[in-house]
C-alpha cells in the first residue's frame, strides 16, 4: 500500500527526464551493433554526427520513435537498462506528442 505522499507509479514515470531517457536509449543502441546499424541506416545520420545530433530534440524524438515502432526492441531496452516501459512512453510523448499514440 502506498503512503499518502508517495506518487503513483504513472507519476514516477512522467517525472523522469525525457532527455535522459532518450540519451540512455541511444547509449543502449550503441551497445547493440545490429540495432545501431539499422538506426543509422534508417535515419541517414553518420556515426560521427551523433554528438551534435544529441542536442536536437527532433533527433531525440527519432531515437524514441525508432524503439517505439518495435515492441521487442522496446522491451529489450527496458530489460537491459532496468527502465519501465512507461518511462519510455512518457519520454516519447514529451518529444512526439500524444497525438502520435
Amino acid at each position: 500500500m502506498r503512503g499518502p505522499f508517495e506518487p503513483r507509479q504513472k507519476d514516477k514515470a512522467a517525472a523522469i527526464d525525457p532527455e535522459e531517457t532518450a540519451v540512455t536509449l541511444l547509449g543502449w543502441l550503441a551497445s547493440e551493433p545490429d540495432m545501431m546499424g539499422r538506426f543509422l541506416s534508417l535515419t541517414g545520420i553518420q556515426a560521427p554526427q551523433l554528438r551534435q545530433a544529441i542536442n536536437d530534440p527532433g533527433f531525440l524524438a527519432g531515437v524514441l520513435d525508432f524503439v517505439m515502432a518495435h515492441e521487442p526492441s522496446l522491451m529489450s531496452f527496458c530489460e537491459s537498462t532496468n527502465t519501465r516501459p512507461e518511462t519510455v512512453v512518457a519520454a516519447w510523448h514529451h518529444y512526439s506528442g500524444p497525438a502520435m499514440d
